[in-house]
């Protein structure tokens, strides 16, 4: 809401205005001043034209040149309406491929495919694709995929054991009337599950929900707050204290998702025999199983790791922003575990397990424009008469990705080309 002093200037502003560009130049001075704060601007102006103004804005205040930040494609109109607030521009991350990535799923019927990753680690592309070759060269990765759900925690204070005890019964007599309310905001959520979790005074309601291909966190937090301010504060006398308590558990490593699972639980694997272990990746069975046992088990659990792997996050961040998806939830979708064993005469079977991996088709960053247009590279294309597929299909994808990626760097490992690699590929160079 704006303040009274912002209400002045602004009047000020249009009053003394001549022509339109006086007052844009006025409009850049009250930013670069104080005068008007970043989100205070005409409601006249385009997205573009806003975003220019606060460039310029920037540049008057602090002296540096943001040329390049306002060198941009997508619809700014729509970008600060549902992605980003206080738009001044972009900030641009290389697009690589790799592949042909193949891969078996229930979505993805043994096709081979391009994929996009958006990083700016030299190396990593280069690396991930040679793990592409030899799935590719060993019949593809077998994938399968768990749509576990999206999930949503409100935390609420009782008076005490009785009271707890009271709501737990509550909730367990009115499901479904609790299910009917969450799921009159869209046709597309539906809610799976229940569970509340109690300590003390304190009590956890874990919703759970399918959201089509939605990743369904907005779509969550609706629901439940509906249903808690309509229904379950009103009916029981107890107050949410928070809608989520961090039991959901949104963008941080937890248990409970590692054990349960959230978003979609990724499973991935390959078998890769001794011609393809020593022609593509350089190594053995027998190295990579050492590696594996004691760099991604032993390893991780010197360090009370959670992610007994060697890199799913560098896969997971440059997939994620290349599709629109949220960058931020990496630091969820990391936790999993990669396993090597040997297979057969001196070959191997490896897998990938990734369980709380929450993914969009649609919605949030999935509607930009370059992320549209890697989203139709990989044959996404939601459908409403089939809810949910179109993710699947991309979750499918990013199984085979990320072990694509994990065996390359795993090999590496174990013929010490990975220092090697980030000398020729991945390290700055000063330039002129």
């Amino acid at each position: 809401m704006s303040d009274p002093g912002s209400a002045i200037s602004l009047q000020s502003l249009s009053s003394e205005a001549v022509t339109a560009q006086q007052e844009r130049e006025a409009l850049i001075e009250a930013l670069a001043t104080g005068q008007l704060r970043f989100h205070q601007l005409p409601a006249y102006l385009s997205g573009r034209e806003k975003a220019e103004v606060r460039r310029l804005a920037l540049e008057k205040r602090s002296g540096a040149s943001l040329e390049n930040t306002g060198r941009y494609t997508f619809d700014a109109e729509r970008a600060s309406r549902q992605n980003c607030e206080n738009l001044i521009g972009v900030a641009q991350v290389p697009v690589g491929v790799i592949g042909p990535l193949r891969l078996d799923g229930e979505y993805v019927h043994d096709e081979e495919l391009f994929v996009p990753l958006a990083t700016t680690e030299g190396a990593l592309i280069a690396s991930t694709n040679r793990g592409c070759r030899a799935l590719r060269e060993s019949g593809g990765a077998v994938v399968r995929v768990d749509d576990v759900g999206i999930t949503r925690a409100p935390v609420f204070r009782t008076s005490g054991i009785r009271q707890t005890r009271e709501l737990i019964a509550w909730l367990e007599a009115n499901e479904d009337e609790i299910r009917r309310r969450a799921e009159a905001g869209s046709r597309f959520l539906k809610l799976v599950e229940i569970r509340p979790s109690a300590m003390g005074t304190t009590v956890f309601i874990r919703f759970r929900f399918n959201s089509g291909d939605a990743m369904g966190m907005n779509m969550a937090t609706i629901a439940c707050e509906r249903v808690v301010e309509e229904f379950i504060e009103p009916e029981t006398g107890v107050e949410c204290v928070s809608l989520s308590g961090n039991f959901c558990v949104d963008k941080k490593p937890s248990a409970v998702n590692f054990q349960e699972g959230r978003g979609k639980r990724i499973f991935a694997e390959v078998q890769l025999d001794k011609h393809v272990l020593e022609k593509v990746l350089k190594t053995s069975a027998r190295a990579l199983v050492e590696v594996q046992y004691r760099k991604n088990l032993l390893g991780s659990i010197a360090a009370g790791s959670m992610g007994f792997n060697a890199h799913f996050a560098n896969i997971l961040a440059s997939f994620f922003i290349a599709t629109g998806q949220d960058p931020a939830q990496v630091g969820e979708s990391s936790v999993g575990v990669t396993c090597i064993e040997p297979r057969g005469p001196e070959g191997i079977v490896m897998s990938v397990y990734l369980p709380d991996v929450p993914l969009a088709a649609i919605g949030g960053g999935t509607g930009l424009e370059t992320q549209r247009e890697a989203l139709a590279l990989l044959g996404i294309e939601p459908d409403a008469e089939r809810p949910g597929a179109a993710v699947m299909r991309l979750a499918e994808i990013l199984g085979a990705t990320v072990l694509a990626g994990e065996l390359s760097l795993m090999a590496a490992l174990t013929s010490r080309d990975l220092a090697r690699a980030h000398e020729q590929l991945g390290r700055s160079r000063a330039t002129s």
